[in-house]
């Protein structure tokens, strides 16, 4: 008996140590499911798995983990648009609009977006799989996608993989792999992209047309983080944050009574153009600007942000979103506001201090996305392995040089006269702000030619408007009012 279990034993360490936790270069799990959309009921397929990313050699250097909804019993699959879904980071997983937006299934969640026990997901009656198929896709290191090692075990150049452009690139030869292989090059197609997601959608659009010969019909931009206005500072990039001060000032009531007696879309437009037609010239003055001008600008600045004008005139009427979610409520309740979403609040070790300790929405997501995709994709979609699912992959240095994708996005849209654009933003995001997004849309096509092409909608919540039940319900009916109204209805693309 003792020979036997130590044989097992003996067999058991062998074995552990003759397998590797790899992820399967190319494969697919294929489940058959029911839901209810919009009060109608009907089966869909979920295809979960990976696909690779092929080099010049036609050798797979990478794997991309995906998840491939489509409604069942479609008459005419040509005619059935696909939406091809991204999140962000850059390094972020596809998990959040996956099962919080666009899928089939969602969060259990209350009506505001807060975690709950016990963690799951339920049906989600607002999906647009009643009028689009959809893949979710997750870029290298994130989710189950990895690298792949050559046979002689060595890793790809992660310079292939991780930067503005090479991101762009392997993603665009990867979209036409699936498109084949699933046989949707007839479908309408869609991309959609959430805060870095932005950046690389724009630049996808012209990537799938110039290299892939794939022309699309829309681009949807959802809280789209554009590094052309982020990061850069200056005037512009400074003052464009105000009306977002606005918005979390108005939500936590420390707006000047007369604005806070307003409905928030009543004062935010008088807000922008604030921003727009002086503080802009004010801050582009610089140290030169009047005494007299500096304390008009602070004592405005003050009034639509629900700061103090003493600490606006000590940052030099600049003052840092990290400030901001600092400084709000110091005074009223010492607590900090959340940066993607400034509805959350978070306890600080001090009230003293620049910028909070921590995101206080992030963590709160993280509560109950993380155990609710991996429970999901085991026990629903049936895919099992011992890889980790990256919610953020390891995707550092990330090469943010020859950014030219709002440019590219133009031009796609000139080759392209089905292509139409939209962009949806929460009023309470401070990462990527609404107004952010609307003067990038401002800014793609100069010459105004093609402004008709542009829609905006905003929401009465953060970077992940939808996890709001109020707006999960809007953001879907925006999404297929879109899908509708960029369909080609037997016109011809000519201007």
């Amino acid at each position: 008996m003792k020979k036997t279990v130590f044989l097992l034993f003996f067999v058991g360490i062998l074995f552990s140590y003759s397998q590797s936790r790899k992820i399967p270069i190319d494969t697919m799990v294929v489940t058959t499911h029911n839901t209810t959309v919009k009060g109608q009921s009907f089966s869909y397929t979920a295809t979960t798995g990976t696909q690779p990313v092929w080099n010049e050699k036609g050798e797979p250097m990478a794997t991309l983990f995906y998840t491939y909804y489509e409604r069942n019993n479609v008459k005419n699959r040509a005619n059935r648009p696909l939406i091809i879904s991204f999140n962000g980071g850059p390094g972020s997983a596809s998990v959040w609009m996956h099962v919080a937006y666009t899928g089939p299934q969602i969060l259990k969640i209350d009506d505001e977006g807060y975690p709950v026990q016990p963690y799951g997901v339920k049906s989600n009656p607002n999906s647009i799989i009643d009028v689009a198929d959809i893949v979710f896709v997750n870029p290298v290191n994130t989710g189950y996608s990895r690298m792949i090692e050559d046979k002689d075990g060595k890793l790809p150049d992660k310079k292939l993989f991780f930067g503005i452009n090479a991101d762009i690139s392997y993603l665009a030869e990867w979209i036409n792999t699936f498109v084949s292989r699933k046989n949707r090059w007839e479908s309408p197609k869609y991309i959609i992209g959430e805060s870095y997601g932005g950046t690389r959608v724009m630049g996808l659009s012209l990537e799938l047309q110039n290299s892939q010969w794939m022309y699309i019909n829309g681009v949807i931009m959802v809280s789209p983080a554009d590094y052309k206005v982020i990061r850069v500072g200056g005037p512009v990039s400074s003052a464009l944050n105000l009306p977002y001060y606005t918005a979390a000032a108005w939500y936590h009531k420390v707006l000047n009574p007369d604005l806070q007696s307003k409905d928030l879309l009543d004062i935010l437009p008088e807000a922008e153009d604030y921003t727009i037609n002086t503080l802009i010239p004010a801050l582009s003055k610089g140290g030169f600007i009047s005494d007299a001008e500096r304390k008009a600008v602070a004592k405005k600045m003050s009034y639509y942000s629900g700061l103090n004008e003493k600490v606006i005139l000590q940052h030099n009427l600049v003052v840092p979103n990290s400030f901001f979610w600092k400084e709000l409520l110091r005074d009223k309740s010492g607590q900090t506001i959340g940066r993607l979403d400034s509805r959350y609040l978070g306890i600080d070790r001090m009230d003293a201090g620049n910028r909070p300790d921590y995101s206080p929405e992030l963590t709160s997501w993280l509560h109950s996305f993380t155990p609710a995709i991996n429970y999901y994709l085991r026990e629903h979609l049936k895919f099992k392995t011992d890889i980790k699912y990256n919610m953020f992959g390891p995707v550092r240095p990330w090469n943010n040089e020859n950014d030219n994708t709002r440019d590219n996005l133009r031009q796609a849209m000139a080759e392209n006269p089905y292509l139409k654009v939209m962009f949806q933003s929460g009023y309470y995001d401070g990462a990527t702000t609404y107004f952010n997004a609307k003067y990038t849309m401002w800014q793609i096509d100069p010459s105004g030619k093609m402004k008709d092409r542009f829609t905006f909608k905003g929401y009465r919540s953060g970077h992940m408007m939808y996890l709001r039940n109020e707006d999960l319900i809007s953001a879907n009916d925006d999404l297929r009012e879109f899908i509708k109204n960029s369909a080609a209805k037997g016109k011809s693309a000519k201007y």
